[in-house]
């Protein structure tokens, strides 16, 4: 009648592939970022610098160095930027796709760094800090 019972379809998701240019424009970034980063001791700036190495990461789709630059990110600075909200967005596809592997410790494991990130966020919030 209305159609308020009826299953939608899923509509394809369209992912934007990077042209080898901007693939080859972002390699070269992160290969600086990186050289900035054996010269850098500041630990604020060391935080960024990771930050950036792993948001271009993500963008490049290698989804694991983009954690392990994060993760590293936030272990020096905790932040609630766009580092934390990549990091939290690449947790829930990793749990997403545990999830559909049917892998339940891949489940518990992105649960429990998901939960981490809540508390960060609540942690800052609460101190006013960002």
């Amino acid at each position: 009648m209305f159609g308020f019972l009826k299953k939608k379809k899923e509509q394809p998701v369209e992912i934007e592939e990077l042209s080898i240019e901007e693939k080859e424009a972002l390699l070269a970034a992160i290969e600086q970022l990186k050289k900035e980063i054996d010269q850098t001791e500041e630990i604020d700036r060391l935080a960024k610098l990771f930050e950036e190495v792993g948001l271009k990461s993500a963008e490049l789709g290698d989804k694991d160095q983009a954690i392990e630059q994060l993760e590293k990110s936030l272990s020096l600075k905790k932040s609630i930027n766009d580092g934390y909200k990549k990091l939290m967005s690449l947790y829930n596809e990793k749990r997403a796709e545990a999830a559909r592997a049917g892998d339940d410790q891949g489940i518990d494991r992105y649960m429990s760094k998901m939960d981490d990130m809540r508390q960060i966020a609540k942690k800052l919030t609460i101190t006013g800090n960002k």
